[in-house]
């Protein structure tokens, strides 16, 4: 190939590396085998090199571009050099060698202008941008721009423009943010620069997380991870600001672990500027998941090595996590005090309102703790000045401040107002957030301003204001019907698929043949079907105040008690007659040990394997655990509730009690609820129609007495729609119960506690996920499931329950009857034919299920809803 020609497409290659870096890979080698010591080889390898970086290689870019640089001097070719020192700017910067890069850029500009002047002036710029020096990067910006912009030149303008935007969004600069970036995305699009695209498109996810609006990072992220996988792309980037996205949503377990990958990913590429941002990024994401030494440990890391690479303002808030980690270890001390009024002082500095306004609570907290009142005043007022503006985080970190200060001076109407309006702010910002575990993960950012009002109303021991503040933020993701995400379609394609897949698996299972690649590809169908369903976008409305004399009258002679944690403490609030009264109750860890042991015990007996000795042992521990959680629970309550029927608002782990078990419970109807304003809606709820009732009655697989229950049922029921067998598939399931009046569904529980809303029924085609019933158009109205552990839920902060149970009463259900434990087929088959007679009866369901409990002694269902 002619010297002109080769120099020509090599040339080309320079702008086909932003659409297919692994063609142009692939192209530049061809170049430089054919001859390797040519000006047209001296711009091949700076592609060879732009390849190599996009793909995550920076030893070998790095490595190829200084020979680039080397043969440009050694033919003379000082504008080749140059440039190729313009694109080593970035990868010095990338493996933190910041001066160098700068030192590199000094270099380049003495044989660079024009265009080419404007180009290395936007790379200075990013090597400014990640060294914190936000000001100076935006002078640099703007200087290269408009050369830019008037040569035409849509590649440099799309990558300036994604890498200022990104820049904007850290300093909450949104609108500014996405501008820039939507242009960049844009010109991305028109000219196939799919690399460019990605990198926006992970920005502008960036932006909108910050800004608040999660649903669209999340859609955003995916859209980014797409180009991303297509074309075999670096992925460490991303991976960060999922696990921001996932940190701000409250789902911490799932943000540490996507930062350790990213954190993993970045050390084996060799991209050492991004080491300390991931070990800030997973401090962070320890400290939410509650390992504070573990978040302080990685918080110091992280500082140190910003300090390594220069890069002062970034170690500036690795210092604000190492004073917020110290905090939650327990620390209250002067030396906290310095250090977390220093670290507010130099994020203002630097620029980082959100971190200044998280390390000043934090040292206003401390001044409290050591009462230095004066100074705790001063502190937390810089953090209340701003719970009028900016980011929700802010605010609410400015309201939870003044709280704070309200309550220093004994205005105790004021601070409640304070506390009201920080939980106020916070239910705003989370309001677009449609998918249920988005909900209930995000709403535990409010437990601590809802735990202050509730402690505060237990020292005046007002049982009104204690029941009041606990349901300010309690289960409030129930009292909102899950989103479906745009792409419906597409969610209930995976949801099919995953169905057959769990399907093959259990066939090939017992087949004992290999089943590695189905678990890899349900493993791959559930995080689509859990990453399409976050896009789902809520709206805000603002929840009815609490009313107490409206909760009375829908009680009317029922008993009701709600249980609540103070710190280390477990106390009650009944209320009977429309009176009132606090109880205090002992330690919460009490009723876990009893609980825990009460389960096992009902588990072993409902197998009813073992020797006669093992199970007679469990029947004492039986009885021993529920006579104690009886002492614990309702003994101190007896003179209050007497033998009224009960609605009970469990909290922790007393969601899985099956409260027919306790000796006060045994005849008693007992209706369980997430939280008191959940029951009052579907106490109030309106009447159903006149129509003729649509009844459903369903049997799942792999059950000895399912068919034969359904089958005793019908009697009852005459006009039932039956499923059974092969009949009784997801879909017709699902058709069934959308809009039941009574819905009975026989079938295997199985309940997920590494991901909630994949608990399941099994069904004739496999699982009926808490996704798919989210689908449902009109929940049924009475539903049973008579399967093992179907009431099980994951219990977040707050009281946020994810499972099959709440799932439904989310949705409308009025009264679940479920079980909490392991139950025995055929007992259950006689309760469950006694339960139905009663409620045909006329009966109430929690009342139908006293009964049946007390006539078949199968006790592990519970009545959750209205009762």
């Amino acid at each position: 190939m002619p010297a002109a020609d080769r120099l020509s497409r090599a040339e080309r290659l320079l702008t086909e590396v932003m659409a297919d870096p692994r063609g142009a890979l692939a192209a530049a080698d061809e170049l430089v085998a054919e001859r390797g010591n040519d000006e047209a080889a001296t711009v091949a390898l700076r592609v060879r090199a732009l390849a190599l970086r996009a793909v995550g290689d920076l030893t070998s870019a790095l490595a190829t571009l200084r020979k680039a640089v080397a043969l440009a001097v050694e033919l003379g070719t000082a504008r080749r050099a140059a440039e190729a020192r313009m694109s080593l700017v970035v990868l010095l910067a990338e493996v933190g060698s910041l001066e160098g890069a700068l030192a590199e850029a000094d270099a380049a500009a003495r044989h660079l202008d024009g265009i080419d002047a404007s180009r290395l002036e936007a790379q200075r710029g990013l090597v400014l941008q990640r060294a914190g020096r936000s000001t100076e990067a935006l002078d640099s910006y703007a200087l290269a721009l408009p050369a830019i912009e008037a040569a035409g030149d849509v590649v440099w303008e799309a990558r300036l423009l994604g890498n200022r935007g990104a820049l904007f969004a850290y300093h909450g600069r949104f609108e500014e943010a996405r501008v820039d970036l939507e242009r960049s995305i844009s010109l991305a699009r028109r000219n196939g620069l799919f690399m460019q695209l990605q990198g926006s498109l992970q920005n502008l996810g960036f932006a909108a997380m910050r800004a608040g609006d999660l649903p669209r990072a999340l859609q955003l992220y995916d859209e980014s991870a797409a180009i991303r996988d297509r074309f075999g792309l670096a992925s460490a980037g991303e991976e960060l600001d999922r696990a921001d996205a996932l940190l701000l949503a409250g789902l911490s377990e799932e943000a540490v672990a996507a930062a350790r990958d990213a954190l993993t990913e970045i050390l084996a590429r060799g991209f050492s500027v991004d080491v300390p941002e991931a070990r800030l990024m997973l401090a962070r994401a320890l400290l939410v998941a509650g390992d504070a030494e573990g978040a302080r440990r990685h918080a110091t890391e992280a500082r140190q090595e910003f300090d390594q690479q220069g890069r002062k303002p970034w170690s500036r808030l690795a210092q604000v996590m190492e004073v917020r980690s110290r905090w939650e270890a327990g620390e209250r001390t002067p030396q906290l005090l310095d250090s977390a009024r220093s670290a507010g002082d130099d994020a203002i500095e630097s620029g980082w309102q959100v971190a200044a306004a998280e390390a000043r609570l934090v040292a206003g907290r401390v001044a409290l703790a050591l009462e230095q009142w004066d100074a705790a005043d001063e502190i937390l007022g810089q953090v209340a000045a701003r719970r009028d503006k900016g980011p929700a985080t802010i605010r609410v970190n400015g309201w939870h401040a003044e709280a704070f200060r309200r309550h220093l001076r004994g205005d105790r109407p004021g601070t409640f107002e304070a506390l009201r309006e920080g939980l106020h702010a916070l239910s705003e910002d989370i309001a677009a957030y449609g998918a249920t575990d988005l909900r209930a993960s995000a709403a535990t950012r409010g437990t601590e301003l809802a735990r202050l009002g509730v402690q505060l109303c237990a020292e005046d021991e007002s049982a009104e204001g204690v029941l009041e503040w606990s349901e300010s933020w309690r289960a409030g993701a129930l009292r909102q019907r899950p989103v479906r995400p745009p792409s419906d379609e597409e969610l209930a394609a995976d949801l099919a698929a995953l169905r057959r897949v769990v399907g093959e698996i259990h066939d090939l299972g017992l087949a004992d043949q290999d089943t590695e690649e189905l678990f890899a590809e349900r493993e791959r169908l559930e995080k689509a079907v859990r990453d399409r369903s976050r896009h789902a976008r809520g709206s805000y409305a603002a929840p009815p105040p609490f009313d107490l004399g409206q909760l009375t009258s829908a009680l009317g002679k029922r008993a009701f008690v709600e249980y609540l944690r103070d710190g280390d403490d477990l106390l009650a609030v009944s209320l009977v007659d429309g009176e009132a009264r606090l109880h205090r109750l002992g330690q919460y860890l009490d009723t876990t040990r009893e609980l825990e042991s009460l389960r096992f015990a009902l588990n072993r007996l409902a197998r009813g394997t073992g020797s006669p000795i093992l199970l007679e042992t469990a029947a004492d521990t039986r009885r021993y655990a529920a006579d104690m959680l009886e002492a614990l629970l309702l003994q101190p309550l007896h003179d209050r509730i007497g033998d009224r029927e009960l609605v009970v608002v469990p909290t922790g782990i007393l969601h899985a009690l099956p409260w027919a078990v306790l000796p006060s419970c045994a005849h008693r109807a007992v209706t369980v609820a997430p939280s008191a304003r959940v029951w009052l809606s579907a106490a109030t709820a309106a009447p159903p129609p006149d129509s003729p009732a649509q009844v459903l009655l369903a049997a799942g697989p792999r059950l000895e007495h399912a068919a034969e229950e359904v089958r005793s049922l019908h009697s009852g029921y005459p006009s039932a729609r039956v499923l059974l067998g092969a009949d009784a598939t997801a879909e017709a399931v699902l058709e069934g119960l959308d809009g039941a009046d009574v819905a009975h569904v026989v079938a295997h529980g199985r309940f997920r506690l590494d991901n909630p809303l994949f608990s399941c029924l099994e069904l004739a085609d496999g699982p009926l996920t808490v996704y798919d019933l989210e689908g449902l158009r009109r929940a049924p109205r009475r539903l049973v499931l008579s399967a093992c552990d179907s009431a099980l839920a994951e219990v977040r902060a707050g009281d946020e329950l994810m499972g099959l149970a709440s799932a439904v009463l989310a949705l409308g259900t009025q009264t679940l009857v479920a079980a909490t434990c392991l139950v025995d087929d055929e007992g259950t088959r006689k309760l469950m034919e006694f339960f139905h007679e009663r409620l045909c009866a006329g009966d109430s369901p929690a009342r139908a299920l006293a009964d049946a409990t007390s006539a078949t002694g199968v006790d592990g269902f519970v009545c959750f809803g209205v009762g």
